[in-house]
C-alpha cells in the first residue's frame, strides 16, 4: 500500500518546526510503523536528502525510545502497543498520516521527532535509593510479601517511562509515570523505610519540571502501551498528604 505521511520536521530546539509531507510506497501489512519510517529513510538518503529523525532501540515493546504521536494518539491507534509494536496492518492504503512529537513544555523537541525526556530520569532520581539490605536470593525470600501486593509491584513496574500518558494529557501530568515509580518500591516492604521521604521528593521534582498537574480524565491510563493503572496516583496522593505532614512535624 501507498501512504501519504506528514512529518513534523525541526532542526534543532531553538529553530522553528513545521510539517513536511513525503510518500511511503510499497509498505507491507507485516511491516511496523518503524520498518515503515527506515524505508523512507532510505528513500530520503538515496535523493540526498536528510533522514527524518526519531528514537528506537529494543524494537521489542521494552525500552520506551519509540516515541512518536501518530495521528493526535500517543504510539498509533492499536491499544497496548509501542510504536515499535505498531503494524502498518492497522493503516489502509492511501491514508495520510500525521507523525509529530510529544508534545509537553517539560519535552523539548531536540530533533524532528526526538524529544528530551531526561525530565523523567531526575523525578525517579530525586527518589533516592533504597537503604534496606536485600541481600542474596534466598535472604529476599525470607521476607514475606502477599500476592496481592507483589501483584500490584509488579503492575506498576511494567512502566517504561515512554511518556506517552505525559504526551496524552491536557495538562503534560507526569503523576501516572511518578505514581508508578513511586508504588512499585513502596508496595513491597524493602522500600516502605523511605516510603514518604521519596514520594515527597519525587512529586516536588515533578512539578519543577514543569510537568502540569493531573486532570482526573484518565487519557494517561488509556494511551499507556502498558495499561498501568490511574489507581496508583490515587495511592501516591494519598502518601504524599502524610509525607507533607510528617515533615512539617
Amino acid at each position: 500500500m501507498d501512504l501519504t505521511l506528514h512529518v513534523w520536521r525541526q532542526s534543532c530546539p531553538s529553530e522553528e518546526g513545521a510539517f513536511f509531507v513525503y510518500s511511503a510506497t510499497n509498505v507491507t501489512p507485516e511491516m511496523s510503523f518503524i520498518e515503515m519510517l527506515d524505508g523512507v529513510n532510505n528513500e530520503l538518503e538515496m535523493q540526498g536528502d536528510e533522514p527524518i529523525a526519531f528514537e528506537c532501540d529494543c524494537l521489542e515493546g521494552i525500552c520506551g525510545t519509540c516515541s512518536l504521536m501518530i495521528n493526535g494518539i500517543p504510539h498509533g491507534p492499536e491499544n497496548g502497543t509501542t510504536t515499535c509494536q505498531l503494524h502498518m496492518r492497522n493503516f489502509n492504503d492511501g491514508d495520510s498520516i500525521v507523525i509529530e512529537p510529544w508534545r509537553a513544555t517539560a519535552f523539548p523537541v531536540l530533533k524532528d521527532l526526538i524529544v528530551d525526556r531526561s525530565a523523567l530520569d531526575r523525578i525517579v532520581q530525586a527518589g533516592g535509593y533504597i537503604s534496606v539490605r536485600t541481600g542474596s536470593a534466598p535472604d529476599g525470600n525470607s521476607i514475606l510479601v502477599s500476592k496481592k501486593d507483589s501483584d500490584q509491584a509488579m503492575d506498576a513496574a511494567e512502566c517504561i517511562g515512554c511518556g506517552a500518558c505525559v504526551a496524552a494529557c491536557k495538562n503534560s501530568s507526569a503523576m501516572l509515570f511518578t505514581a508508578a515509580k513511586i508504588s512499585h518500591l513502596a508496595l513491597l516492604p524493602q522500600g516502605q523505610t523511605e516510603m514518604f521521604k521519596r514520594t515527597k521528593g519525587m512529586v516536588e521534582q515533578m512539578d519543577e519540571e514543569g510537568f502540569g498537574g493531573c486532570s482526573s480524565q484518565q487519557e494517561c491510563e488509556a494511551a499507556c502501551p502498558k495499561g498501568i493503572s490511574v489507581k496508583f496516583i490515587a495511592k501516591m496522593n494519598r502518601d504524599f498528604v502524610k509525607a507533607s505532614i510528617l515533615a512539617s512535624l
